[in-house]
């Protein structure tokens, strides 16, 4: 059952979604960048307890709450994790007013058709019964579009939409996210051909559906107009796909509907040596440059 007032935080508040969700093949690179190196720690657990640590220093920061990030997205080790004594989901929630997503996704496959589907995710309904018990509102899983191939973007679109439908079936409200690489030498026309096939799949969902949609920024301001007005759709967030935190707020700023859902551009200027009054203003800094990209419209 999808609960209402964050529901309705999802579809009407202005803000932004936190991505906290680098999950294994991308925790060395985000600690890296905080300042801690690979020689400072050993093995998976000590870096899963390094990445926890960062996150909760992020979440329970003074400028971290629901005023302007609406949302966040976890990574299923933080799911498990605590904040402050509470589960981080319920934390999140109760003392935050952030409504918690989580990255259920288990990586890429290998390029084919110039795109990188999911890999299988034979556990995907037992961890979803899991969220739901920790009090999740929806799901993100990704997907990577090199090219613009038809046949592979089709592809990629049917497979996020089959195991949306699933989400679904569990009271969850899944972020389908199929980026297009902003390296992609035509990704203008792989975004022509993926708000096709995205729309072909929304019109297919059963009266009163709602998904939500994460996209990498268009070339073109306002492309995705369409989508953000469908009746099955949500919201629209934008993902940063490797532009710096300023060039991404810039390109959104001209992206009428459509908000921010950033990674790496939310953490760049973070770092382990700070004190936490250093990080808190370096942390509201951001937060203020991310939230002005998404509400205030070019």
């Amino acid at each position: 059952m999808v609960h209402a007032k964050q529901m309705s935080q999802m579809t009407e508040k202005k803000g932004f979604i936190a991505a906290l969700d680098q999950s294994g093949g991308s925790t060395p690179g985000a600690l890296r960048l905080y300042g801690i190196a690979d020689s400072e720690y050993s093995g998976d657990e000590e870096m899963f307890r390094l990445m926890h640590e960062m996150r909760v220093r992020i979440m329970t920061a003074p400028s971290f709450s629901g005023d302007k990030v609406i949302g966040a997205i976890l990574f299923e080790k933080t799911m498990d994790g605590e904040a402050q004594g509470k589960s981080v989901p319920t934390y999140l929630w109760e003392d935050r007013g952030v409504v918690p997503f989580l990255k259920v996704d288990k990586g890429l496959a290998v390029e084919e058709n110039d795109v990188q589907l999911m890999k299988p995710m034979p556990d995907l309904d037992a961890l979803l019964a899991r969220a739901v018990r920790k009090g999740i509102f929806g799901t993100k899983m990704r997907s990577v579009i090199a090219n613009a191939n038809k046949t592979g973007i089709a592809a990629i679109v049917k497979q996020q939409f089959e195991i949306g439908r699933q989400i679904l079936r569990h009271g969850l409200i899944p972020i389908i996210e199929p980026e297009v690489s902003i390296k992609s030498p035509t990704k203008q026309e792989a975004e022509a051909i993926l708000r096709d096939e995205i729309t072909r799949e929304l019109d297919r969902l059963s009266e009163g559906t709602q998904v939500m949609l994460k996209l990498t920024i268009p070339t073109v301001a306002d492309f995705y107009a369409p989508l953000i007005a469908h009746k099955a759709v949500i919201r629209v967030v934008a993902l940063s796909g490797g532009y710096s935190r300023a060039d991404a707020c810039e390109k959104l700023s001209h992206n009428r509907g459509m908000i921010a859902s950033f990674s790496r551009a939310l953490t760049e200027d973070l770092r382990v040596t700070m004190s936490d009054g250093e990080f808190d203003a370096s942390l509201a800094a951001t937060i203020d440059q991310i939230y002005a990209g998404s509400v205030n419209k070019a």
